[in-house]
């Protein structure tokens, strides 16, 4: 692929990602996207011949792109407590960069499940998760994480970073009474999250030790 090739590929992720994440699946139009991304549809259709393929392939990038954030969690050296503070800092500041997308991945969710999971299918989350597990097997069982437990730390972990954005306009009615703007909280949620991920976790490992 040529450079000049590269750059309108560029330019349109850059167009479709907003188009889609404005509009939703049913609302983008390859027209619109074609005209944000300054070409014509013609040229396009060229590189997606359909909406469903640039769908895919926008989800994907910005799913590589989120990952990709990740890597470092993957390597030794880290602390289970520090990969926590690291994910946090990276994933509110991905969400922060695209304000839009967990509520528009939250509606295409809802309103066409499958094509989601069919795209998901395709990232090793196995690899991830064994990776971390071996890398932390004595905090792990310190914290009392089994494989039954672990849906419901992952969930939690999301939830707690992502709830802000998908409910943005009441975060920022409860924080008007406190003077707070809604970039300070952001800010200052990286640090209280692990924390109180990492409080929650060290609670389970009092728990177990007063059982024994």
């Amino acid at each position: 692929m040529s450079e000049n090739e590269k750059q309108t590929e560029e330019l349109i992720f850059e167009a479709a990602t907003e188009v889609f994440q404005e509009k939703g699946y049913d609302g983008a139009r390859m027209h619109d996207i074609a005209q944000k991304a300054g070409i014509n549809k013609a040229l396009l259709h060229y590189y997606f011949r359909t909406k469903d393929a640039l769908f895919d392939a926008v989800f994907q990038k910005l799913a590589s792109m989120l990952f990709s954030k990740f890597t470092p969690i993957l390597r030794p050296g880290l602390s289970l407590d520090g990969k926590l503070n690291f994910f946090f800092r990276e994933h509110i500041e991905f969400l922060k960069t695209y304000p839009k997308l967990a509520h528009f991945l939250l509606n295409e969710i809802n309103r066409k499940p499958e094509r989601i999971k069919r795209i998901l299918e395709k990232i090793d989350f196995d690899h991830f998760f064994l990776t971390i597990a071996e890398m932390h097997k004595k905090e792990i069982e310190d914290y009392n994480i089994t494989p039954e437990i672990l849906p419901q730390i992952i969930t939690s972990i999301a939830a707690i970073s992502i709830f802000p954005f998908i409910a943005r306009p009441i975060v920022e009615v409860a924080l008007e009474k406190s003077g707070v703007s809604f970039n300070e909280y952001l800010e200052k949620r990286k640090e209280f999250a692990p924390d109180f991920v990492i409080g929650a976790l060290k609670s389970r490992k009092k728990t177990k030790k007063s059982n024994l």
